[in-house]
């Protein structure tokens, strides 16, 4: 039994508003909270903001702004588009936070007297966007111009005086460890690709400050006041300084090493690398598990293509809640396609989610029941009945050890396969037993089994999704007389026959997904 179960996000650039992919790491980390709740473990859920750099200082100046003001904006942004979205995170932490800064400078005092810190003059290619250092062998040749191999801008040759971070120090420790912790990334895939990138290349020391002189909006170096911080050394520390690291805090001592740092496949060397040594170098435990999820590409007639402000392809999650419903847009963002690979967005594509998963399955079966509950039920009030045998009762409890199985390792997408498996069974089983027969032939135990059956069933069902569609699964339980909080259910219970108890009254509201015309 898992005694706790801490899970992070990237704390995301404040350069620019949030979009679905920021929208698609949160919800995910999200629900599995809200799944380890449930199950009755100690969880911790963190997210929050990257305010440091020179991209945001750039940013606020062509704004014609003070920089903490316009970083105060876009972190309100963010904060809101998570409450807009059901995200709710138990700590937000932002970069320009005191108790992150006592972090970053104890961390770099540490290390530097450890010796793992040390001053060199440094000549590379320097891409801005990226604000990061390549050598002549990384960077890319096209057109007779240097490109960064990551965004494939520009670079410029710069030769400064800096600190570095010992990393090949730590290279083949780093190996072993991979090696000896297959589940250290996944999916397997990114597994591969850091593993195979650290045989094959001698890592470079990393270049952790940045002068003065080019730029100020940072956290000082402690030892060097004419230096900030870079800004990815900054920044990882937020996942350690969110529990109050260096303090030997309640929060600290109870949640780390993190369950899961839930990233997007682009920044998985800094945290399958970078992070697991800086750990090392300060004697801490390493995260149990670094999971990188893919990409959302967007459909341009019959190809896929990555989002972009200057192709104006950008999915506003604002548009999406506003056309959908939260539910919705959560729902898809997680059924779609496996956490681990890309997916391809489309409009159509959500409202062929909506109309088949959503409308005429869950929907369907949620409004059918109901109906027939104030139909076939004196006053719509429950009449209990025993456990029977059938394959329907038993795909139930089956979905136990199922969703426990896949939401558990964050594949969603397998995870509400298996509810929709029982869901669609649910809704055969009414075409199979007829119960405008049973009513008409006078069979009313018969009735009132089928009615209880399907019933317990939309409850455990409900409570199954709720990790996904909070909201959806709380207007089901009200319906059955079971309140709306589920967060409160606790799931050993929620698998137990005849928890709606006799005498309940049912409710029915109008549907809960009804159909859209295709668009």
């Amino acid at each position: 039994m898992r005694k706790k179960f801490y899970i992070t996000t990237p704390i995301y650039y404040v350069n620019a508003r949030p979009h679905i992919g920021h929208s698609y790491t949160n919800i995910a980390a999200d629900a599995a909270a809200r799944f380890f709740r449930l199950k009755g473990v100690d969880t911790f859920f963190l997210t929050g903001t990257d305010e440091h750099g020179q991209k945001v200082e750039k940013a606020a100046r062509e704004a014609g702004r003070e920089v903490q003001e316009f970083v105060d904006e876009l972190a309100g942004k963010f904060k809101d588009l998570w409450m807009t979205l059901n995200v709710c995170p138990d700590d937000f932490i932002r970069t320009t936070e005191s108790r992150h800064i006592r972090a970053v400078e104890h961390v770099l005092n540490y290390l530097y007297e450890k010796g793992d810190i040390y001053k060199d003059s440094y000549t590379g290619w320097y891409c801005v966007p990226c604000e990061t250092f390549w050598t002549d062998g990384q960077v890319l040749m096209e057109n007779g111009k240097r490109l960064c191999p990551d965004c494939r801008r520009e670079v410029d040759e710069l030769t400064e005086e800096n600190y570095f971070f010992r990393l090949s120090k730590y290279q083949d420790w780093l190996i072993r460890y991979i090696k000896e912790h297959p589940d250290f990334v996944k999916p397997e895939g990114r597994y591969n690709e850091v593993l195979s990138f650290l045989e094959k290349e001698r890592l470079n020391d990393l270049c952790i400050s940045r002068p003065k002189s080019r730029f100020s909006w940072g956290i000082e170096i402690p030892f060097s006041p004419d230096h900030i911080t870079y800004v990815w050394f900054d920044a990882l520390i937020n996942y350690i300084s969110a529990l109050g690291y260096p303090e030997d805090t309640e929060e600290f001592t109870k949640f780390w090493p993190a369950d899961i740092h839930l990233i997007g496949k682009d920044i998985l060397r800094q945290h399958a690398i970078y992070w697991p040594i800086m750990l090392h170098a300060l004697d801490l435990e390493i995260p149990y598990q670094i999971f990188a999820h893919g990409w959302w590409l967007v459909d341009n007639k019959g190809s896929a293509e990555k989002m972009s402000k200057s192709r104006g392809n950008i999915v506003d999650p604002y548009v999406m809640v506003e056309d959908f419903g939260v539910d919705v847009y959560r729902y898809f963002l997680l059924r779609e396609i496996p956490l681990g690979v890309d997916g391809v967005f489309s409009y159509e594509a959500v409202v062929k989610r909506y109309n088949g998963d959503l409308a005429n399955d869950f929907g369907n079966l949620v409004y059918r029941v109901l109906s027939m509950a104030e139909k076939y039920l004196k006053d719509g009030v429950v009449q209990f009945t025993e456990r029977p045998k059938n394959r329907l009762v038993e795909s139930l409890f089956d979905l136990k050890e199922k969703v426990d199985l896949e939401f558990s390792s964050l594949n969603f997408y397998e995870g509400l396969a298996c509810i929709w498996d029982v869901i669609n069974l649910a809704n055969k089983f009414i075409e199979e037993e007829q119960p405008w027969t049973m009513r008409k032939e006078g069979r009313f135990d018969d009735l009132k089994r089928f009615m209880y059956i399907l019933l317990e069933t939309l409850r455990i069902v409900s409570a199954c999704v709720y990790p996904i569609m909070p909201t959806t699964a709380g207007k089901v339980w009200e319906q059955l007389g079971m309140g709306a909080d589920i967060s409160q259910a606790n799931w050993e219970k929620i698998f137990v026959w005849g928890v709606i108890p006799e005498g309940t009254k049912i409710k029915k509201y109008p549907p809960l997904f009804p159909r859209r015309d295709e668009e």
